[in-house]
């Protein structure tokens, strides 16, 4: 019999779930969450029971039992920084996950459900290239100052994903070329592939372009200002510009198809937010091609926010000149996942630990 692999990837808007036999998709459902739907929970980790109802549901509604299952593969999360891999979830990962020492993230809920249906019929769980895969060059480190260094933490998975899809449908190999694959998400993740490595990007937590809710990089001394004079906790200033930051804290919204209506219908205040948005993100496009002093094979753009042409056509007529623009809408994660699983339960590679 093939094994049977469930996936859960948990957004900050969505619960994508997948039921893979081997890497045949068999199931695969996006459950959107509205801003009141959300608004209820206190925090990121208050979140579980309702979205594990919704795995289990799924589960229930596609007539498949727990116990069926051979593995669950889970988005991974905000961890310490690791190299490129799969990885069994363990205790010491769920921990890190629930305490967020490296702050929180939806994808933090995939892990801790995952864990806790695998337990309840005692099969593996399993994470892929997480948020925390961190391949940055030394030079790289360098923030400015020397109590502070940069690392990455950006959407891996699917940067990975599309980068070797790419190669792989273009006869190349990932190995041997240079790519820069932007993912336009919830966070936006902006990154550079030389040889098989990721070796710089921008964390959409901290830094670069603001996206829905995050607000990337903000004027370092005006905050320090704002945040000493008003005596804010950094739980609290967390919370404001990575989660209420952003299209959120100008718009008051997260539906990036609700933004899109009222760009459409020509709200002045919409379209001046977003044409900031996407000049942003190609500013740090333009940044990281200098990493490779200009010497990029092409520009791969992903994500959710890529279905929207309107706002895809913004960043392309600025970055195109760097290099030809190739499109890959949606997110490749769930298949990743199913994959890279599938080759650890066929012994194919080894699952590394945490």
């Amino acid at each position: 019999m093939n094994d049977l692999i469930l996936i859960i990837n948990t957004g900050n808007t969505s619960t994508k779930i997948g039921l893979y036999e081997d890497t045949k998709p068999i199931f695969v459902e996006s459950i959107k969450h509205s801003d009141v739907e959300l608004y209820r929970f206190d925090n990121t980790n208050s979140q579980k029971n309702f979205r594990e109802k919704i795995v289990l549901d799924f589960l229930k509604r596609k007539g498949i039992e727990t116990k069926d299952l051979s593995a669950v593969a889970a988005r991974g999360g905000l961890l310490r920084p690791l190299e490129s891999g799969t990885y069994i979830v363990n205790e010491k990962m769920l921990n890190d996950l629930i305490q967020a020492p490296w702050g929180y993230h939806a994808s933090h809920l995939s892990a801790q459900i995952g864990y806790s249906i695998a337990k309840s019929v005692e099969i593996p769980c399993y994470i892929v290239d997480p948020i925390s895969v961190d391949e940055l060059e030394p030079v790289g480190r360098y923030s400015g100052h020397k109590l502070f260094k940069r690392a990455m933490y950006t959407h891996a998975l699917n940067l990975k994903a599309v980068a070797k899809r790419y190669s792989k449908e273009n006869n190349l190999n990932y190995n041997k070329i240079t790519l820069i694959v932007i993912h336009l998400g919830t966070g936006i993740s902006i990154s550079i592939h030389k040889n098989g490595r990721m070796i710089d990007a921008i964390d959409p937590k901290e830094e670069g372009s603001f996206s829905i809710d995050r607000s990337g990089g903000l004027p370092i001394l005006k905050i320090a200002k704002y945040i000493t004079e008003n005596k804010i906790k950094y739980q609290t200033f967390e919370k404001m510009v990575f989660g209420n930051g952003g299209l959120y804290s100008y718009l008051n919204t997260k539906d990036f198809m609700k933004v899109e209506n009222m760009y459409k219908e020509g709200d002045r205040e919409t379209i001046n937010v977003v044409n900031a948005m996407a000049y942003q993100i190609a500013k740090e496009v333009g940044a990281l091609s200098t990493v490779v002093k200009g010497d990029v094979h092409a520009i791969i753009i992903t994500g959710g926010m890529a279905n929207a042409k309107f706002f895809v056509d913004l960043i392309t007529e600025r970055v195109s000149f760097i290099a030809p623009i190739k499109l890959y809408p949606g997110e490749d994660e769930i298949r990743a996942l199913a994959e890279s699983v599938s080759r650890v339960l066929n012994k194919e590679e080894s699952p590394k630990i945490y």
